[in-house]
């Protein structure tokens, strides 16, 4: 059987400190990847829209009297009324980006052309660039304070490629309402845990954007005969004699863990894009884009921008469906694999799950 997939760097995926110099390795390059996506994005990037305290112009329009604004003569010279010139209103608030550093995200198919953890790192790096160009403040939950430069991106850049060991989810209680939060992982921890993670953001009232970051093998599962599955975080590992047949539950728990994710995003307001790594990063970008700049503020996203993203989801899961809802134990279904297939020999690595979990 021929190979399917690896996690990028085995040797790291238990070192802490040797993820932390894969990543340092990484940065450099993913940020100029991230620079060059922004580039194709930037001229559909703006501010809120509205007249008040900023440095681009908004409009001409007639002056009032007891009007504050200042008269702009040139133009009021050209005819025989007195306009007043407005500026675009830019006020910054602080978006706060995080990119998961857990092992799993190591993982690259052959049918993909990154890792997911380089996707990761590169949609957060473009966010940066691209919210620091607006003027935005940005931070890095327990990596930075909130702070405003136009070269954001390389700050944070720089801060990651010096960074220790990182928690595999950093504390948001002190993330405050009217911020906003950008999440790249995976998620393919049980939604229930992720939902505690997260909950303390909806109860500060802070609006978060969940990019799901996804191999593509993860999602079809394509693995036949005799399979070993290994844990990237553990080393646990399970062999499966005909990992075919474990297939069609398995896709269901996965899209159902999903599914469940996604309309949990959406009651609160949040969006929630799906961004394969055999797919362009320009495209979760814009989708994060449109979320970000949504009418409704923090109050919520509109529908067209939250759930998943068209022609990009996997395969549908039943409405109302909890994963692992009387499902059995799989390893591969959900959970975080590196998987190793071959004949009697696993010789082949592949990837997705967490043995003994369930894709919840």
């Amino acid at each position: 059987m021929a190979r399917i997939g690896e996690v990028q760097a085995p040797a790291a995926t238990r070192d802490a400190l040797a993820r932390g110099r894969l990543r340092a390795s990484l940065v450099p390059d993913l940020l100029v990847e991230a620079r060059r996506i922004v580039n194709t994005v930037i001229a559909g990037w703006h501010g809120r829209r509205k007249r008040g305290i900023g440095e681009n112009f908004w409009q001409f329009r007639p002056y009032v009297e007891g009007d504050s604004s200042r008269i702009d003569w040139r133009r009021s010279a050209r005819d025989d009324h007195t306009y007043v010139r407005d500026r675009e209103w830019e006020a910054a608030h602080t978006v706060w980006l995080w990119a998961d550093p857990s092992p799993s995200m190591l993982y690259k198919s052959t049918g993909a052309g990154v890792s997911k953890q380089s996707r990761a790192l590169v949609l957060t790096l473009a966010m940066a660039e691209l919210l620091s160009r607006s003027g935005e403040r940005i931070a890095w939950p327990g990596l930075t304070d909130p702070f405003t430069a136009r070269n954001g991106a390389e700050r944070i850049a720089a801060q990651l490629m010096h960074a220790g060991e990182m928690p595999a989810k950093p504390d948001l209680s002190d993330i405050r309402r009217f911020c906003d939060i950008v999440i790249a992982s995976d998620f393919l921890d049980p939604v229930e845990e992720t939902m505690a993670w997260l909950d303390v953001l909806a109860r500060h009232g802070v609006r978060a954007h969940l990019i799901e970051v996804a191999d593509p093998a993860e999602e079809t599962f394509p693995y036949a005969g005799r399979t070993e599955f290994t844990d990237p975080e553990t080393g646990d590992k399970l062999t499966a004699g005909r990992a075919e047949v474990l297939a069609d539950e398995y896709r269901l728990l996965y899209t159902a863990r999903r599914q469940e994710l996604a309309s949990w995003c959406k009651r609160l307001g949040w969006s929630f894009t799906v961004n394969h790594t055999d797919r362009l990063a320009s495209d979760a970008l814009v989708r994060l884009h449109m979320a970000m700049t949504a009418d409704g503020g923090h109050a919520g996203l509109t529908s067209g921008h939250a759930g998943l993203t068209s022609g990009h989801a996997g395969p549908s899961a039943t409405p109302g469906m909890i994963a692992g809802d009387n499902q059995p134990d799989i390893a591969a279904g959900g959970g975080k694999p590196d998987i190793t297939a071959g004949g009697g020999k696993p010789d082949i690595t592949a990837g997705g799950g967490k043995p003994g979990k369930t894709a919840a």
